[in-house]
Formats: structure tokens, C-alpha cells, sequence
């Protein structure tokens, strides 16, 4: 029984799995966005994401923990170099997951998994979309009450005098 267990296994030996996670993290790091199955992503981001905490402080020791993982010059120096100053103030969360649906072949769920700070298309909607408000205020509609009121009242009062 799994009691306890919290690792997905993914239908894989530990070999395969590590193997696999080793080169999906590599792919990740060096294109910024893959696209695979929503079970693959999930175990990815477990795996990632400690890697990319770690090269944060650049240093030797830090440098061979992150390459016993990745297994990949070039994934270690682009994320030592590159990734690592564009998440350097951010306190964890350096990866998201999109659902893009199913795939046809075996109806598998299907997902993108990216850098949160790479993607430039949803860094200018958060602006666009801080801006836009409800269309169901009430606040507008009490606004508007006084403001057709106000022009009668100053209408009258000069007839007044």
C-alpha cells in the first residue's frame, strides 16, 4: 500500500523516471516552455523548481548539485546565468502550468509548463486587466442618480431670483 507516499511514479522505474524528469528540466530551462502531459508537469515542477532556488547563489558547490541533476553544461550555465537573475526576487513559484486540453491520441491531458517570468504576453495583461472593472457596480449607479439631479436643481434656482 502507497500510505503516505506522495511520489508520482509515472508507470516508470526509478531510472527511467529520473532519467526522463533530468532531460524535461534541461528542455525547460534551455526553450523556457514544453509542452507535455499535465501528470509529467506536475512531477517536473516538484523537480525544478528546488534547482532553480539553488541558482540563486551562484557558487561551485551549488553549481555541481544543479549538474547532478540536469547532467547538462549548457542547462547549468543558462540557468546560473540567465534564469537565475530574472528570479532573483522572487520567493518560489518560478514555474506555471496551462492546460491546453486533451490529446487526441489517447485523450491524455495536455499542458504547458513554463518559466513564470519568460512569458511577456501574460506580464502586459496583468496591466490590462488591473485596469478593467465590472460592469455591475452600484457604485456607478448612485453615482449617476445625483448627477441628473443636480443639473434640474440649477436650472430652477435661477428662475427663482
Amino acid at each position: 500500500m502507497r500510505h503516505g507516499c506522495k511520489v508520482n511514479h509515472l508507470s516508470r522505474t526509478h531510472a527511467h523516471r529520473v532519467a526522463m524528469l533530468s532531460n524535461m528540466a534541461t528542455s525547460l530551462i534551455m526553450h523556457k516552455r514544453i509542452e507535455t502531459t499535465v501528470a509529467k508537469a506536475k512531477a517536473l515542477r516538484v523537480y525544478v523548481e528546488p534547482l532553480i532556488s539553488r541558482s540563486k547563489e551562484d557558487s561551485t558547490h551549488n553549481r555541481r548539485i544543479v549538474f547532478s541533476y540536469l547532467h547538462s553544461k549548457e542547462a547549468v550555465n543558462e540557468l546560473f546565468r540567465e534564469v537565475s537573475q530574472k528570479v532573483a526576487n522572487r520567493p518560489g513559484g518560478y514555474t506555471r502550468i496551462l492546460k491546453t486540453g486533451i490529446r487526441h491520441g489517447d485523450n491524455s491531458e495536455m499542458a504547458i509548463i513554463e518559466l513564470v517570468d519568460y512569458n511577456e504576453n501574460m506580464l502586459k495583461d496583468t496591466t490590462k486587466k488591473a485596469a478593467k472593472s465590472t460592469r455591475r457596480s452600484r457604485a456607478k449607479k448612485a453615482e449617476a442618480a445625483p448627477a441628473v439631479e443636480a443639473p434640474v436643481a440649477e436650472a430652477e434656482a435661477p428662475k427663482a431670483e
